[in-house]
């Protein structure tokens, strides 16, 4: 449960940041999305407590899990790839917005899927 609701948080949150390119679009067309309901800063404020919140997830499912090094280092990139979007997206500049959200969450995804994994892997022969 706790992954997939950091999968919630963090889908959401990079999809409010993906939309703040349409809000004019939104507006205008009376479509109430979260960055044309809130605004620029507000509505990246929300994706900041929803990626904080995928954080908070990711961090428990660790501890529960008991996993090892490798899920930590993938927790570690993954929440890092999070922090740097809200570094290269700002409400007055949004340029940035496919770099935020193709390539860090490709590459958020990518690597802490292979971290788990070998994680995974490596725990079952040490428990063999």
């Amino acid at each position: 449960m706790l992954i997939s609701f950091c999968v919630l948080f963090w889908v959401s949150g990079f999809d409010i940041i993906y939309a703040l390119q349409d809000i004019e679009f939104d507006r205008s067309n009376n479509l109430y999305s979260i960055p044309a309901s809130t605004g620029k800063k507000n509505a990246l404020n929300i994706s900041i407590l929803l990626h904080f919140l995928s954080g908070v997830c990711i961090i428990l499912a660790g501890i529960d899990g008991n996993f090892g090094w490798l899920f930590w280092l993938g927790v570690v990139v993954f929440l890092s790839l999070l922090i740097y979007q809200h570094t290269i997206v700002k409400p007055g500049n949004i340029s940035k917005v496919n770099v935020a959200f193709f390539t860090t969450n490709g590459i958020a995804s990518v690597v802490f899927c292979i971290c788990v994994l070998l994680d995974l892997f490596i725990n079952k022969i040490n428990l063999s």
